[in-house]
């Protein structure tokens, strides 16, 4: 290593002005061994710069060469992997991480103790040395003397201190008096040495003269001495008096300290006591409320809850440590248990009586909505019930079994009342929309016998309000179910769905516009009056019951509960929480409980509207979309939303299977063998559905459902009109697929369904295919003989003769055309013609009036013929003067008045 050291300086180093401080054999971790020097220098000119600089063997290996170099005040970190054990690997991070290994640890740790004192030494910025061994890194480096750099190589680096101003003035001013000091550096240093020597000489001397001095000097420190030692006598006589003094004080500062605490100890006694006074002690206004506060009137409300939220605060007041052993403290807390049980239980028995009074009031005015289609207000209702909205917040704080049981008893009471209310609501509908007298005489009948049964005796009310105290917290009683109209329930609705044409045994006409639009406007009356009960009850819910307060709270009726099992209420001590899910859950929950007969009342309207009209399903998709996307708008997750979106899925259900019936009933279809086809009847009923669908579904937000049907019926329509064109007999196929594609493209037209201009442009195609094939069947060759003359003509020059020599065939000639062309007066066509019409008119139906246009292209193909004809004689006969009996004006003028005669 020496050698190579000694070359590295000797070629690469010496020729740049740079000393080798360290050298260390290295190779990149993790390639090929490919050996390279990692050497430590410095700069022999001033300011020193120190780099770190690569170097490798050439691509000959006979000589070294310089590849890379960085300066050492850009290396940021230096990682030796291991401080401990012995590992070649280290880290230089330059402007990026240089990783290597050497090839042996002795190296690797004298370089990088090397690194570490260059940076020491010349550098103001500090290198972080990570993973390096703390005997590497020296602390301090000795001034004045030379020190190993490489930690163990035997290069050396001075040490270097640079001169003051005032030494480089003093060394110019020498040699400037020395005229020879830079042309002669030897003699100069000669006289620099001569005169030291001078010097030397003159301090001896100077010291020997001065001992005379120094005795005298010694005598003076002796008397210094004795005077010391008198003082230090007169000092300790002085400490003596003071250390009685100091006792003294001692004493009285003790006295004073015991004083101090005595004080500090009245003061804290009396600040625990004025703390404990003032948070709590109760007033007495406050207790006489707790215990006999009217809780029926406002202001005895007022009161009421101005004394909870006191009690509420000497209890949660927050006691310091040693309170709690205080036996004043434990009877004073023990007090306010009492005052809280006592006015929880006045609270809840007062709220439960509120709630079944309020309940009846409620029912008492059920008759005035026994014949319009509107649900009872509750807002009186709620608006006083709200009054005590902050008293239910101090229950639900303090005492949750006492709230749970009232949100139970809530529940079970109003669960009935709406009940009652929204089956009668329903049973209005569903006279409403049958329109049934019978129906109507039944409810009123039974709506007279309710009304009997709502002036109750005050004990049987009372015996109610009893029940709903008892231990178990649960409203006991039961009301009497209302019976509903007879509807086919969900679950065996209409096995097999009736047409567009057949919808529930009704013909179409029988099926009036007005009648649907009594229906909408019934369905959407119905979905009107619920969703502003449903909200009103919602807010009210999390107004009364502070479920709007936190983001959890203690205690709810878990996910597993049976809502109608009346668990909701559990056995824990008062004031425990439960743990419990988000007030969200709890509101949706309590709806379900409130309004468990919407969505069953719901699906029976719908299966009537449905068995009344398969229409409907129209009408009650779009209504039902539009309230479930304004639901979802206000809160996606409410108990509304879900409702409405779980009925949703019903209507949706019923309005494919009519799609799906519809499709079906296309391809069960039956043609009568004796009579015309025409117009195919699903064919009108896709039309009557479109022109319906597209009144209804104008600007809803379910119009994708709607395009999806016109999909599915179109391709069904398009199926099944060739299936019976195929199938017919008595009609030809032609006429019966010209005619339908031709009411189907006009309705398409018409109605201008987007998402069917595709099955517009296919059903024009197939019209005009049908027409044009129809026209050359049934025209076919009305000039017979003359067809078969020009065929063979045809025929002659297909075989290759010239057109002008065809008439010298003798089966071709002129006389020969001339007799064929006498068989065809004028007369005769006019009657093939007038045959031709009789026929095409049997075939063709009259509701479609497609008769003259029909006729008007067998016209023009009868043209195309007759020009065809005169085209191949003048051709194939150039100046015979052979011409037809009839002209082209003549065949106008016959199909002209063919059409008028009929």
């Amino acid at each position: 290593m020496t050698a190579i050291k000694h070359a590295l300086q000797r070629d690469i180093f010496t020729p740049n002005d740079e000393r080798l401080l360290s050298i260390v054999n290295v190779c990149k971790a993790g390639k090929k061994k490919k050996n390279c020097f990692l050497c430590a220098t410095v700069t022999t000119e001033r300011p020193v710069q120190v780099k770190v600089v690569k170097v490798k063997k050439s691509d000959k290996g006979d000589f070294y060469k310089r590849q890379i170099a960085w300066a050492l005040r850009d290396l940021a970190v230096v990682d030796a992997k291991d401080a401990i054990k012995e590992n070649p690997e280290f880290d230089l991070h330059f402007e990026k991480i240089y990783k290597w290994v050497a090839s042996s640890t002795a190296e690797k740790n004298a370089f990088i103790s090397c690194i570490w004192k260059l940076n020491q030494r010349y550098l103001r910025k500090k290198i972080d040395f990570v993973n390096v061994s703390s005997q590497l890194l020296e602390e301090s480096v000795p001034s004045g003397e030379n020190q190993s750099v490489t930690g163990g190589d035997e290069e050396v680096v001075d040490e270097y201190q640079e001169l003051n101003a005032r030494e480089e003035q003093d060394i110019e001013i020498m040699m400037e008096g020395c005229e020879y000091a830079i042309s002669n550096a030897e003699a100069f240093a000669e006289k620099l040495s001569r005169e030291l020597q001078v010097l030397d000489g003159a301090n001896i001397q100077s010291i020997m003269a001065s001992e005379k001095q120094v005795n005298i000097l010694m005598k003076l420190l002796d008397e210094a001495l004795k005077e010391v030692d008198q003082i230090e006598l007169k000092l300790s006589s002085y400490e003596e008096m003071l250390q009685s003094v100091k006792e003294q004080m001692d004493q009285i500062s003790e006295s004073n300290h015991l004083i101090h605490l005595s004080n500090t100890n009245n003061v804290k006694l009396l600040s625990e006591i004025e703390f404990l006074v003032n948070h709590m002690d109760l007033a007495k206004g406050h207790i006489k409320a707790l215990q006999e506060g009217d809780l029926a009137s406002s202001r005895g409300i007022e009161a009421c809850t101005n004394a909870a939220d006191a009690l509420l605060q000497c209890m949660n007041v927050a006691l310091r440590p040693g309170h709690d052993m205080l036996l004043a403290v434990k009877q004073q807390q023990q007090r306010f248990s009492d005052l809280r049980e006592l006015f929880a239980r006045r609270l809840a028995s007062h709220l439960n009586n509120v709630f079944v009074q309020q309940g009846h009031d409620q029912s008492s005015t059920l008759a005035q909505h026994s014949v319009e289609l509107t649900l009872p207000n509750h807002h009186p209702f709620h608006r006083d019930l709200l009054r005590y909205a902050k008293l239910m917040e101090w229950l639900k704080s303090t005492d949750y079994g006492k709230y749970e049981g009232l949100t139970k008893n809530y529940m079970d009471y109003l669960s009935r009342l709406y009940e009652r209310e929204i089956k009668d609501f329903f049973e209005v509908a569903k006279i409403k929309m049958t329109g049934t007298t019978k129906e109507s005489k039944k409810f009123g009948q039974r709506r007279l016998s309710l009304m009997a049964t709502l002036p109750r005796k005050e004990s049987a009310v009372k015996q109610e309000t009893e029940s709903l105290h008892g231990s178990s917290g649960k409203l006991t009683g039961s009301t009497s179910s209302l019976n509903k109209l007879s509807v086919q329930s969900s679950g065996n609705r209409r096995s097999q769905s009736s047409s567009l044409l057949d919808m529930g045994n009704m013909s179409a006409s029988d099926l009036d516009v007005a009648d649907r639009t009594k229906f909408d406007k019934i369905f959407e009356q119905v979905l009107s009056e619920l969703e502003p009960l449903c909200l009103a009850e919602q807010d009210f819910i999390s107004k009364f019951f502070k479920l709007q307060q936190h983001q959890s709270m203690p205690g709810t009726m878990a996910e597993a509960e049976d809502l109608d099992g009346g668990t909701l209420s559990r056995q824990h001590n008062c004031g425990t929480p439960l743990p419990v899910s988000s007030e969200k859950d709890m509101i949706r929950q309590m709806m379900i409980k409130i309004f468990r007969c919407i969505e069953p009342e719901l699906n029976n309207l719908i299966a009537l509207g449905d068995k009344i009209d398969s229409f409907n399903s129209l009408y009650m998709l779009v209504k039902m979309s539009h309230h479930v996307w304004t639901a979802q708008n206000v809160d996606p997750a409410s108990f509304l939303s879900t409702t409405l979106g779980n009925v949703l899925v019903t209507v949706k259900r019923n309005f494919d299977k009519c799609i799906s019936n519809q499709i079906r009933q296309m391809e069960e279809v039956k043609i009568s063998k004796k009579s015309k086809v025409g117009i195919l009847p699903f064919v009108a009923e896709f039309e009557e559905f479109a022109g319906l669908a597209e009144s209804i579904f104008k600007n809803a937000e379910r119009r994708g459902d709607l395009d999806k049907a016109y999909t599915k019926l179109i391709r069904g329509v398009f199926v099944n009109v060739e299936k019976v064109a195929n199938e017919s007999q008595k009609t030809p196929r032609d006429v019966v697929m010209m005619e339908n594609f031709h009411h189907i493209f006009a309705t398409l037209s018409r109605l201008k369904i987007s998402c069917l201009e595709a099955e517009k442009k296919e059903a024009k195609q197939k019209y005009t295919d049908h027409l044009q094939s129809y026209v050359i069947y049934s025209l076919g060759q009305p000039l017979e003989k003359l067809n078969h003359f020009f065929d063979g003509v045809e025929a002659r020059v297909a075989q290759g003769i010239r057109e002008e020599e065809v008439s010298y065939q003798l089966a071709f000639n002129k006389q020969e055309l001339r007799k064929v062309i006498k068989e065809y007066p004028g007369k005769e066509v006019k009657k093939g013609l007038d045959n031709l019409y009789k026929k095409v008119d049997k075939h063709l139906c009259e509701e479609e009036n497609l008769l003259q246009v029909v006729w008007h292209s067998m016209q023009d193909e009868f043209i195309r013929q007759y020009k065809h004809f005169e085209g191949l004689i003048a051709r194939c006969y150039p100046g015979s003067g052979v011409t037809m009996e009839f002209t082209i004006q003549d065949i106008l003028d016959y199909c002209s008045s063919i059409a008028q005669s009929h």
